[in-house]
């Protein structure tokens, strides 16, 4: 069974506060994470909402590593930080 993800946004300052639940044959895991209205302009598809952007950046996680490996908070620019082909693979 692939993992289900879910994502809940709520406006937040210049952004959005998304929380994430991801749920797999491991357990459950719940992460938040940070998106700028920035972040959703470099990365998000022509008119996706911020919650669709969110859910592809967990898919791309969970391509490399387990969920219980994901930090529990962070912002979705770090993500670049930690997997440089990030910024490339989000925009396809």
């Amino acid at each position: 069974m692939a993992a289900m993800v879910s994502v809940e946004a709520r406006p937040r300052g210049d952004g959005w506060e998304c929380a994430v639940e991801v749920v797999d044959p491991r357990g459950t895991t719940r992460h938040t994470v940070e998106v700028t209205a920035r972040d959703l302009a470099r990365w998000g598809q022509p008119d996706e909402m911020v919650a669709h952007l969110v859910r592809r950046a967990f898919d791309f996680l969970l391509e490399r590593e387990p969920p219980s490996q994901i930090l529990r908070r962070f912002h979705l620019s770090d993500i670049q930080r930690y997997f440089p082909e990030f910024d490339e693979a989000i925009r396809r």
